[in-house]
């Protein structure tokens, strides 16, 4: 199954948050045991369970680091390479989804209890949440062909 798709099936079926479905669809392909890529990312749903960037952009991080990793000779050039990427992932996301964090995504505070809770009760997790984990996924294909 392609990365895309598992990213997106995993985040549908709600075996994870949004950052682990991306960052486990990539982890293994990249040397990053899965069990340890979900122990990693867990706290990084809800946009850091603070409302911040959304779990689907920083689990794309990840992954471009990963795809990229820094040298002991010259840690910079790839940091450089992957700021570099991920200034282009978080141009084609805003692109297609207007914003990265939570709320300009789901246009909830996802902080706020009683928010969740509408956009819970609005099924925003299960029918937007997986489009931003497939979108993220296939843009971190794109930049990972270049």
């Amino acid at each position: 199954m392609d990365n895309i798709k598992k990213a997106y099936e995993t985040m549908a079926a709600r075996k994870a948050n949004c950052a682990q479905s991306v960052l486990t669809a990539f982890s293994e392909d990249f040397g990053l045991n899965i069990d340890t890529a979900y122990n990693i990312t867990q706290g990084f749903g809800g946009g850091m369970h603070i409302n911040s960037t959304c779990g689907a952009v920083t689990g794309a991080y990840m992954a471009l680091g990963l795809a990229n990793p820094v040298t002991k000779d010259n840690p910079r050039q790839n940091m450089d390479k992957v700021n570099a990427l991920i200034a282009e992932f978080n141009r084609k996301f805003k692109e297609l989804h207007g914003g990265l964090n939570c709320t300009e995504l789901l246009g909830y505070d996802l902080s706020i209890p009683e928010q969740a809770t509408k956009a819970r009760e609005a099924g925003l997790f299960t029918t937007k949440c997986p489009e931003f984990v497939r979108d993220a996924a296939q843009i971190v294909e794109s930049l990972l062909k270049k």
